[in-house]
């Protein structure tokens, strides 16, 4: 089967391997569709902390089942969405239901081999019927899952100032879900296309481009008060410190990103807000669900985040442009 391959920082492969062999209580998968995240932009760069060189990349993915277990409820044929995170389901954090920050998780695409194949074998447990969506929407749950989770973590209520900061991808599932509970979202970003497209499609009432004069912008629109939620979608060190400003007093910070090293703050700051900081890892089987009922309910601008296709064979060469901001990309689906 073809398969794509990221060998070292900058250097991807297209090569054949076997065809996996279905494991016992796993499920055999033709790949359809697999969504490009900003964690296989990192790996691409050599920024992602939890990864060992050579992997295959992809953890976004619907397919189609070819083979499964008899009692598994799947049959060949049977579209399919994925959640990557193979969790092992007995560690302190799998007792809480907390399967999104399991202590030995394995993540596609990250910790294991994932989607950049024709073919993958997954454990059954994390495969379900993608009823009532689109293989583009499958392939689509993960990422906004992401953003579902973290607006359920900040405990955001209708009426509340939200800002988001850092409108790709995750950012944008973030202003979503906010925007589906009721709450008033801003846009805090340094691309105006960005900024443009969560007006448009992703539920912001008002948009902040970075640079100066952005602080007194934003607290004009909260009149002073700043920001009951703030999310860092960034994955920059220094905006996330700096997100501490924006935070109202008894507010809650939920950093949805994630950097290699140590970010800083002001306690008195932090204190005298008596604020909330909250990290948002991954989402669970519940997130999925908000999900997929958003996108049969026609919530979700599916067609609009799809900005972007490559074919799998086209991903060696096509792969750096995702990286280019002049390439407008928001999300870029692989069809295989």
């Amino acid at each position: 089967m073809l398969t794509v391959s990221c060998e070292s920082p900058g250097v991807l492969v297209a090569h054949q391997r076997p065809r996996p062999e279905r494991g016992p209580a796993e499920v055999l998968l033709r790949v359809k569709r697999v969504g490009v995240c900003g964690t296989d932009l990192h790996i691409f760069t050599g920024h992602q902390p939890y990864l060992s060189y050579p992997r295959v990349m992809g953890h976004e993915l619907s397919g189609i089942v070819e083979d499964a277990d008899a009692d598994s409820g799947l049959k060949p044929g049977d579209a399919v969405y994925v959640m990557p995170y193979l969790s092992c389901g007995h560690c302190i954090a799998c007792r809480q239901g907390k399967t999104n920050c399991c202590v030995r998780i394995q993540v596609l695409g990250v910790h294991r081999d994932g989607a950049f194949a024709e073919y993958v074998s997954v454990p059954q447990r994390f495969v379900g019927k993608a009823d009532g969506i689109t293989l583009d929407q499958a392939a689509m749950v993960e990422f906004l899952a992401i953003g579902a989770h973290a607006v359920r973590r900040g405990e955001v209520a209708a009426g509340q100032r939200v800002l988001v900061v850092g409108a790709g991808p995750i950012g944008i599932g973030a202003m979503l879900f906010a925007r589906l509970r009721g709450a008033i979202v801003t846009a805090l970003d340094s691309r105006q296309d960005r900024l443009d497209f969560a007006l448009r499609h992703a539920g912001a009432t008002a948009a902040v481009a970075l640079g100066e004069g952005d602080e007194a912008q934003l607290s004009r629109l909260t009149e002073g008060e700043f920001f009951d939620v703030v999310f860092d979608a960034t994955g920059n060190p220094g905006a996330m410190e700096r997100g501490f400003r924006f935070i109202a007093h008894g507010g809650r910070y939920v950093l949805v990103s994630i950097v290699q090293g140590e970010i800083r703050f002001s306690d008195p700051e932090f204190h005298k807000r008596e604020a909330t900081l909250l990290s948002s890892r991954n989402a669970t089987t519940e997130d999925f669900e908000t999900v997929m009922k958003a996108m049969r309910e026609g919530l979700v601008p599916d067609v609009a985040l799809a900005t972007h296709r490559l074919t799998l064979a086209d991903v060696p060469a096509g792969f750096p442009r995702l990286l280019d901001p002049a390439e407008g990309v928001i999300k870029a689906i692989v069809e295989c």
